[in-house]
């Protein structure tokens, strides 16, 4: 995402400085309008004060500003005395025009404001906080990868802890910075890591085309570039995540989308309509291929292009259709197992294994009623059945999801219903075991105020492959719920 964007408009995203300077801009247009000779306001002139004493204008920019704003305007000359003249035919009364402000004063606005990048930074971001238990399973205990919720031993969890620096730079510049306070990387419960760093470069003034360099989600799925903050469901279905794990990468692409296209991306979210963002209308990249901070291990980029248009019908319904498909080779990690008495590590291409795959996405926003449907297929790493290799093999996968939004007195409720599904391999777990899923979602979405959410989920879990340990053994009929509160700054 380029910009700012924000679920259900802005959400107390900007931070103070970036707010003061709005509101002296609006107080700038007022001192500046034609008045009769007097100081200027009082509670006005106060603001500027804060902005000085903040930093945000320095001690010159405030006098010069406030000395422009405190000129008095010229009087008009006095009318010349003329003979009366025969009554004049009516003539329409001429539209009132709002008062320009003076050059003088947008001169010592703009001048103040030059090169002050920093005050279009805005800091955001949102945390969840849940419990899940389940409640009955046959065969192995439930394993959900993405979710350590999901556990015997776990009582309370913060799943994700998020904060979000971003803006534009300049015309031509835009950054985002990502973090998690709650990540793991694989030798600590909890950790601060870096989840994304980009900067987005303009190669036009309309900003149609832009080129992104460094690590941001790879654009693969339309429901891994949603942002799990607008998310109903608590994770992501195992089809489409299985291709990347943790959503990022580090790469390069070029993107492109008609202005029109990046509104409608931009109000998608804004009007609180669950929308991934704008990853552009087309796109073609290249990624490490390896996953989120991790390096890469054969140096072969993965090649990948996408294409996603959100339409709008004349009733105002918005719909979204894409394909995206990528081509690498993936170097899955590896350890030693025992089987029938004899210890062995499976055995792989030192520069991976061909790891290509094709998903068609559609999307019908919540206007009110929503569905989204997203399907996968292809070849990726897979543990072979003797366990002695890891080779290429054939998975499809993907998800069905219907929802309804709807606003009452009380607040916004989001009910919804998934199907996930996947028949693959989990090629970023140690030896890429074969993964099993498919499960039944049941949840409703509630927000009493925008920046507080609560949501409650019932899974039932027909089939689920527990991939991190082996013999990876499959969990079948289990039962659980979640419960998670979300907060959005």
């Amino acid at each position: 995402m380029v910009s700012i964007y924000r679920r259900r408009g802005v959400r107390g995203a900007s931070t103070c400085s970036k707010s003061l300077t709005l509101a002296a801009l609006m107080a700038l247009a007022v001192l500046g309008q034609p008045r009769p000779v007097q100081a200027a306001n009082p509670a006005l002139l106060r603001l500027l004060q804060v902005l000085r004493d903040k930093g945000s204008l320095s001690a010159q920019e405030y006098e010069d500003i406030r000395a422009v704003a405190d000129q008095p305007d010229t009087p008009p000359a006095p009318p010349t005395p003329v003979p009366s003249p025969a009554p004049p035919t009516p003539a329409p009364t001429p539209a009132l025009q709002p008062p320009a402000v003076p050059t003088s004063v947008s001169a010592e606005v703009s001048k103040a404001l030059t090169g002050k990048w920093y005050e279009r930074i805005s800091l955001r971001g949102y945390t969840q906080f849940r419990r899940q238990d389940v409640t009955s399973e046959r065969g192995a205990v439930l394993e959900v990868p993405a979710d350590r919720t999901v556990s015997p031993n776990e009582s309370f969890g913060i799943r994700r802890g998020r904060f979000i620096f971003s803006g534009d730079i300049s015309d031509h510049l835009s950054l985002y910075a990502q973090s998690d306070f709650n990540a793991s990387t694989g030798a600590a419960d909890f950790s601060l890591q870096m989840r994304d760093l980009y900067g987005d470069i303009f190669l036009n003034q309309a900003k149609t085309f832009r080129v992104r360099l460094g690590q941001s989600k790879v654009p693969y799925g339309w429901v891994n570039l949603q942002s799990s903050q607008n998310r109903a469901p608590l994770e992501r279905p195992d089809a489409l995540n299985s291709a990347v794990e943790g959503e990022r990468d580090l790469g390069a692409s070029l993107m492109w989308a008609s202005s029109t296209a990046r509104q409608r991306f931009r109000d998608l979210v804004a009007q609180g309509l669950k929308g991934s963002g704008d990853y552009g209308v087309a796109a073609v990249g290249l990624y490490s291929g390896q996953g989120l901070n991790r390096s890469d291990q054969n140096g072969k980029a993965h090649v990948l292009a996408r294409a996603s248009y959100p339409f709008k019908t004349a009733s105002g319904q918005f719909l979204e259709v894409g394909v995206q498909g990528y081509r690498g080779r993936f170097v899955s990690p590896t350890q030693s197992l025992t089987s029938s008495g004899a210890t062995f590590t499976p055995a792989q291409r030192a520069d991976g294994v061909l790891d290509t795959r094709v998903a068609v996405s559609a999307v019908i926003y919540p206007q009110p009623f929503g569905l989204e449907a997203e399907w996968t297929f292809g070849t990726g790493p897979e543990l072979t059945a003797d366990l002695r290799a890891i080779e290429s093999r054939s998975l499809h996968g993907g998800y069905v999801q219907v929802a309804r939004r709807g606003r009452t007195a009380a607040g916004t409720w989001y009910p919804f219903a998934r199907w996930n599904y996947f028949d693959g391999a989990r090629k970023f777990a140690r030896n890429a075991p074969r993964n099993q899923v498919n499960e039944l979602d049941f949840g409703v979405e509630f927000a009493r105020w925008a920046d507080v959410e609560l949501t409650g989920v019932y899974t039932r879990t027909l089939r689920r492959t527990r991939t991190s340990t082996f013999p990876y053994a499959l969990t079948r009929d289990a039962n659980r719920v979640g419960l998670q509160v979300q907060w959005n700054y």
